[in-house]
């Protein structure tokens, strides 16, 4: 049988990974596939570094046009990023007849579900495990290892970046600024680190599994995001000592009223095993109503891993290419007629519970005034801590735990407590879950 001709546009980190793996397990890949992968084609505007990468065993050209409309290229891998001409491309790709490969979770988050119409007009699959959390199958996983259960929800750690950063904060007790800096040297952040740090890049994968873990279309616009920026140590150190970890967490969750799709920074209990997930790693926990909690582990980015994740894709098309497309695994893991369109939360009426820090003068009748505020808002308490404050201090820090209220309940509480004038400053809000 014939090799499977594969195009790859950006021979990048991630494609030279995919390039390289592919080459060196060329017989595993092929014993698991029915028949040979081989990349026919590269399109790079460095066309001197592709073709040293590629050692010319394959045809390097500048223009990515001539290889997503080659007659003899099944299959398009598209590695160039962004929102513009990466578009463009995938969607010539799928009028061509080609079956796409992508890791660009950016493109899917904002216009999968044209894309995924496309391609399902068109009889070709979509392939795009790459996407999110790198080498860790968390897309299969959700698409098919679980599609016997009722997805409740998802909680994932699928940023490295920050929770390189964070764990740095929480092991040498650091600002956010100075470890942002040390993560930029080391490699772990960008030059301009925005997408990682203001949670985006979260987002646009949250979004991803929202939509196949529901059967919902994909929209980034409504998801709510909130990055590290201010996040000091102060609250990690206390955090610490109630028992907690804080991590930059994509959810996703099922409610009567509708879907939860939020990125944020989030208390987790220390005993969670998504909890100890330290450094650059990625880890996803989802519940199921079948299996209970299942987690996901592994390196959510570099070349190798996320490589893996391309490589799969790449095998699953080989193998179903040939089948009818009525009867292939559908894109979102719902059949395109039967997806529905529950409506996605506001943040305002989602519920969760809180951690809130205040700096409050040392005096007496401060705590009474705080707790009749949230009782008064239906906040009930679950833990409290009340620093003894620095000799010759005049004021001290408050950190109140609360139990299940919706967060405009918080907001309406939270203006109250800044306004009374024992309280110094703005209360801090970080949201809190128990993930049971």
């Amino acid at each position: 049988m014939k090799p499977i001709k594969v195009g790859l546009l950006g021979i990048g980190t991630v494609g030279s990974g995919t390039f390289n793996v592919l080459k060196r397990n060329q017989e595993e890949i092929m014993r698991r596939a029915g028949r040979a992968i081989q990349i026919a084609m590269v399109a790079d505007l460095n066309t001197e570094r592709a073709r040293e990468l590629t050692k010319g065993e394959c045809e390097v050209v500048a223009d990515a046009n001539l290889v997503v409309s080659h007659p003899d290229i099944d299959i398009v891998i598209e590695l160039i990023g962004g929102y513009g001409i990466a578009k463009d491309l995938v969607m010539k790709a799928i009028a061509n007849g080609k079956h796409v490969v992508t890791a660009n979770k950016a493109l899917l988050a904002t216009h999968g579900t044209e894309i995924f119409q496309a391609a399902q007009a068109k009889g070709v699959m979509v392939a795009f495990e790459a996407s999110v959390a790198g080498g860790v199958p968390i897309i299969k996983a959700l698409r098919e290892g679980l599609t016997a259960n009722r997805i409740e929800w998802i909680a994932g750690i699928i940023n490295g970046t920050t929770n390189f950063i964070l764990s740095e904060m929480r092991d040498k007790g650091l600002d956010f600024d100075v470890v942002l800096k040390e993560a930029q040297r080391l490699g772990y952040a960008e030059a301009d680190p925005t997408f990682d740090i203001e949670g985006i890049d979260a987002a646009h994968k949250a979004t991803i599994m929202s939509a196949i873990a529901f059967g919902i279309p994909v929209q980034f616009d409504k998801a709510y995001v909130e990055g590290i920026t201010k996040l000091q140590a102060s609250d990690i150190r206390y955090a610490e000592q109630l028992g907690y970890r804080i991590k930059l967490l994509g959810i996703s969750k099922r409610t009567p009223k509708g879907i939860e799709l939020r990125v944020h920074p989030t208390l987790i209990p220390a005993k969670r095993l998504i909890a100890n997930v330290e450094g650059a790693m990625n880890a996803v926990v989802v519940q199921g109503d079948a299996v209970g909690p299942t987690l996901y582990y592994g390196k959510g980015a570099g070349s190798e891993p996320t490589a893996s994740a391309v490589i799969a894709d790449l095998v699953d098309i080989t193998r179903l290419a040939t089948a009818d497309p009525e009867h292939r695994v559908p894109h979102l893991a719902f059949q395109p007629d039967a997806m529905t369109d529950i409506p996605i939360l506001p943040m305002s009426e989602v519920t969760t519970s809180y951690y809130l820090r205040m700096r409050v003068a040392d005096q007496p009748g401060v705590l009474a005034d705080v707790t009749r505020i949230l009782a008064d808002s239906t906040i009930s308490i679950d833990a409290m801590l009340q620093k003894e404050p620095s000799e010759g201090e005049q004021q001290t820090d408050i950190i109140i735990l609360t139990h299940q209220t919706q967060e405009k309940n918080v907001i309406a509480a939270i203006g109250k407590i800044e306004a009374l004038s024992t309280v110094a400053g703005q209360v801090t809000k970080i949201r809190l879950e128990h993930l049971n």
